[in-house]
């Protein structure tokens, strides 16, 4: 079951135009769900304005939608780009600088930045990083929804998550809710640590004590929590917030051009499906030796490729000579691309691990950080691809995983199958109309209806 009965909005009474704030940080895989539901949202006649870092600006406004400037930013320069990524998908100590470094660091300047707009706002839609949107959303009395990309974000003892460096916690028995009970205090006691200022600030707008965790527990809206990604991937648990829904995934994965270049159309049709390798708009800011492995693997293997090496200038050091059965582009829109492949190769971001379910082709996963090793792990227990360790990325060893994948019609068979749920889910739509309910509540309830 992919999500308990909601109601159809046609059924119900038409809302007048409202305002929607959603606010997001981080990668395109962060940015692209919310436009996603700001252009269902505009379909339905609201008002939704994106609020995230400036270097989006140009790509939101184009879409016509109304943007708001939202710190903390991200610098437009590729070198200083470069220099972030490497900090941010550092696989041990990159969530610690996302969450110390970069959130935490900045939740006053994010909400300074972000009051104008909540006050003006009829309803607010976070991100797991935008600390601000609960802070407001409870000083401006405002109904708000959370929202979880990927399964991670519940910190569930009933359905674990595999954290970087811990996948043999996983594997832990009857042990294992016992070992993720003392997991999770830990994490608490150091964010905690951490997030002295949150509490400060707290005071400092005349909210009440709150000694949950800003990340572990406080992240969750009461009203709405909006798990945005598939159920085949996870199931609502018990020790899920109550107020969690599953929608699927809301699809959005322009930039520029729609429709895939005339170069990598006449690849595509020149031969049988490549593999195609993609480290997301993340992971390729620190690529290390995957293009030049990625190369390595499609030779050893006898199969075409194409490699997804991003916009950034200069691009990845490729020390393999290419050939003619290697295609390297910067980007292309996945839900054109990944159709054609044979297998895709990626790092297990939560937007490319849904669009390369939603394609319904085997993958190999091979994670870098944050919640990619989690998301691995439910693709290899759902029958749709394998993982391989960074650390493990060589041209053999790619070869012998992605190998089977090839020659075992179960994976492709199995992956077409996934992808039908998949398809079926419509995230965006199935979140609007969350996102309407609860409107329509907080009107009944303030007498606006």
């Amino acid at each position: 079951m992919i999500m308990d009965a909601i109601p159809i909005t046609s059924q119900l009474p038409p809302l007048s135009q409202r305002k929607i704030l959603l606010t997001t940080f981080g990668s395109f895989g962060d940015l692209h769900p919310y436009i996603a539901l700001a252009l269902e949202l505009r379909q339905r006649g609201h008002q939704p304005t994106i609020a995230t870092s400036s270097i989006y600006a140009e790509k939101i406004r184009a879409l016509g939608i109304d943007f708001a400037p939202i710190r903390p930013d991200m610098p437009s320069d590729p070198l200083e780009m470069r220099a972030l990524g490497a900090k941010v998908m550092d696989f041990h100590q990159g969530p610690k600088f996302v969450l110390r470094d970069l959130c935490l660091a900045s939740l006053r300047v994010s909400l300074a930045d972000l009051t104008p707009w909540a006050q003006q706002a009829d309803f607010i839609v976070g991100h797991p990083l935008m600390l601000s949107v609960p802070l407001l959303a409870e000083r401006f009395d405002k109904p708000w929804a959370s929202v979880a990309l990927a399964p991670v974000s519940y910190f569930s003892v009933q359905d674990p998550p595999c954290f970087p460096g811990m996948a043999w916690l996983t594997k832990t028995g009857r042990f294992r809710a016992r070992l993720y009970r003392m997991l999770y205090a830990m994490l608490r006691g150091r964010i905690d640590g951490w997030s002295k200022d949150y509490h400060v600030l707290r005071a400092e707008l005349g909210l009440p004590v709150d000694r949950r965790n800003p990340i572990v527990d406080a992240q969750h809206s009461p009203l709405l929590s909006l798990a945005m990604f598939s159920s085949q991937l996870a199931q609502v648990q018990t020790d899920w917030p109550a107020s969690a829904h599953i929608t699927g995934y809301a699809f959005y994965d322009q930039d520029g051009d729609s429709a895939l270049s005339p170069a990598i159309t006449q690849f595509l049709q020149a031969g049988p499906r490549p593999i195609v390798f993609t480290l997301g708009t993340s992971g390729v800011l620190t690529p290390g030796e995957f293009y030049t492995e990625a190369i390595r693997t499609a030779k050893q293997l006898g199969e075409r490729a194409i490699l997804l090496v991003g916009k950034y200038a200069g691009g990845p050091e490729i020390r393999e000579p290419l050939t003619s059965d290697i295609l390297i582009a910067d980007y292309a829109p996945y839900s054109q691309l990944f159709p054609h492949a044979s297998v895709i190769v990626h790092q297990g971001g939560a937007g490319t691990t849904g669009q390369a379910l939603r394609a319904g082709r085997p993958m190999l996963i091979v994670p870098f950080s944050h919640d990619q090793p989690d998301n691995a792990l439910r693709i290899e227990r759902i029958g749709c691809g394998r993982i391989l360790a960074r650390s493990k990325f060589r041209g053999d060893r790619a070869a012998r995983a992605i190998l089977p994948m090839l020659v075992d019609e179960g994976y492709a068979q199995r992956a077409a199958a996934v992808a039908q749920q998949v398809r079926a889910e419509l995230g965006a739509a199935g979140a609007v109309d969350r996102i309407e309910a609860c409107l329509r509540e907080s009107m009944a309830a303030s007498g606006t209806v």
